[in-house]
């Protein structure tokens, strides 16, 4: 299997990857070409150790499962190294160091780091001053560009498997997507792709920010907006469901103001939506009782998605750290095939 990076578009090697404005289609499309071939080592076939000796550092100032454990498993299945700081408690931001100090000291232990920071535009401060390239694992409400691109990399596999392709989508986004760094970033990505239809399902309150509601109306997305769910899903590909943010509002009371509002089980399913309907969210689900955005008797709906995704995430992470740390063309030349009992066979 030959590893090619052509060279074209977004100069990878030893790029921050910070936000999706950065990226082109043919950016996106050089991601997700070595996202596929990096499917050996993801699923344990095959093991590679080019990147033995590097260091990632996972810097994470708010909760995260799934981003934090899928770039470290990335990074590990590439044969890097992992080294984690979790909760401001346990750094030394909690003593007042600027993020530019934290960033040439941490930049001097690290070949490559993701940081995640609750406020917006942190990220990409912390970059300023780091010595190694830096990938955005979430700002605040802002962006969260790699989610976004293991998202469209879903969304295409699940099109695909039924002969439909990403220009001529349509999805409804549902939810909390005034607060969704996950849809902003998603948002801002389908901008690069044509005849492309997005209907945003939210309370008013929670509407899209307007900013990125007239960005895509001026690449030439047909957006419509409304607050009732089940109209709204009825001729979709994608229902891309998101919780309330809890951590964004004021309080736990504003946000039960909007908590259990689009609620999507098997039943509203199989009365609204088309038969090959794509089912995604960013996840964590919350399926407390007041909330369940997506209920769990959709866990036998074979188009529910939620975990390929996460799935599609490690792929996605591995490519950017190949591309970012200019070892796309010697995968391969590093591998050999793994010595236990492989459960994913």
């Amino acid at each position: 299997m030959a590893f090619i990076d052509r060279g074209n578009g977004l100069n990878f090697q030893g790029a921050h990857i910070l936000s999706i404005n950065q990226f082109e289609k043919q950016d996106v499309t050089r991601v997700f070409d070595v996202a596929d071939q990096m499917q050996p080592y993801a699923l344990r076939k095959k093991v590679t150790r080019v990147l033995e000796g590097a260091i990632l550092g996972n810097m994470f100032f708010e909760a995260s499962t799934r981003t934090r454990v899928s770039f470290g498993s990335a990074f590990n299945l590439l044969g890097g190294e992992v080294r984690e700081t979790a909760g401001f408690e346990s750094s030394a931001l909690v003593k007042g160091e600027s993020l530019q100090d934290t960033a040439r000291v941490l930049s001097g232990f690290s070949d490559v780091i993701c940081m995640r920071h609750p406020d917006e535009g942190s990220v990409a401060e912390f970059a300023t001053a780091s010595r190694v390239p830096v990938m955005n694992g979430g700002d605040g409400a802002n962006e969260h560009p790699t989610q976004a691109l293991l998202d469209l990399y879903t969304i295409r596999k699940e099109l695909a498997a039924t002969g439909r392709d990403i220009d001529g989508l349509t999805i409804a986004m549902v939810g909390d997507l005034r607060h969704g760094r996950t849809v902003h970033s998603l948002c801002k990505l389908l901008c690069l792709y044509d005849n492309v239809k997005v209907v945003l399902v939210s309370p008013k309150e929670l509407l899209l920010p307007a900013e990125l509601i007239e960005a895509m109306r001026s690449s030439g997305i047909a957006v419509q907006t409304s607050e009732d769910l089940a109209p709204s899903i009825a001729d979709v590909d994608i229902v891309y469901s998101t919780r309330i943010q809890e951590e964004r509002f004021g309080s736990k009371q504003e946000a039960d103001l909007y908590r259990g509002r689009f609620r999507l089980n098997q039943a509203i399913y199989t009365e609204f939506c088309q038969p090959n309907t794509v089912i995604m969210h960013p996840l964590p689900r919350d399926s407390r009782a007041d909330a369940n955005e997506l209920d769990n008797d959709l866990n036998n709906n074979p188009n529910l998605a939620i975990f390929r995704q996460t799935d599609n995430g490690v792929l996605v992470r591995m490519a950017l750290f190949a591309l970012v740390l200019g070892v796309v063309d010697t995968v391969d030349k590093y591998s050999h095939d793994i010595r236990w009992f492989n459960a994913r066979a």
